[in-house]
Formats: C-alpha cells, structure tokens, sequence
C-alpha cells in the first residue's frame, strides 16, 4: 500500500499517524520531499520550463498526438 500526503513540518519535526493498513509492519519506507508552496515558486518553474528543450519536445509529441482529434 503506498499513501502519499503533505504534512506540515513543526519545530523541524513532522508527526505521522499510520493509515490501520499499516497496523503490525514493523517497517515503513519515508520519503522526504521538498514541497514548493508559493505561487511565485510555482510560476517561476513554468516560465524555466519555456526554454526547456525537453518540455518543449513533450508539449509538441502531445499536440501531434491530438491533432487528429482537433480535426474531426
């Protein structure tokens, strides 16, 4: 069972109550991640992702991919 959720860090800390599923593992896998929580974060990353080659290079295989579609 995976369960993914954002909590928030108090005192550099983060509580988490285990969903009953996980009820008697004795082991769980954590992972930590960063978690960009401003708007101006978040569009500063779309206008990097512009002059992302790659992104681009996805951006123009989805619209191929749809091109059909947008002609019927």
């Amino acid at each position: 069972m995976t369960v993914t959720k954002t909590y928030i860090v108090s005192n550099n800390q983060v509580v988490i109550d285990l969903p009953k599923d996980f009820r008697g593992k004795t082991k769980v896998n954590v992972t930590i991640e960063d978690v960009k929580s401003t708007d101006e974060e978040k569009f500063a990353l779309m206008e990097k992702a512009i002059s992302d080659p790659l992104f681009i290079q996805d951006l123009n295989e989805i619209a191929e991919d749809f091109n059909s579609i947008d002609n019927e």
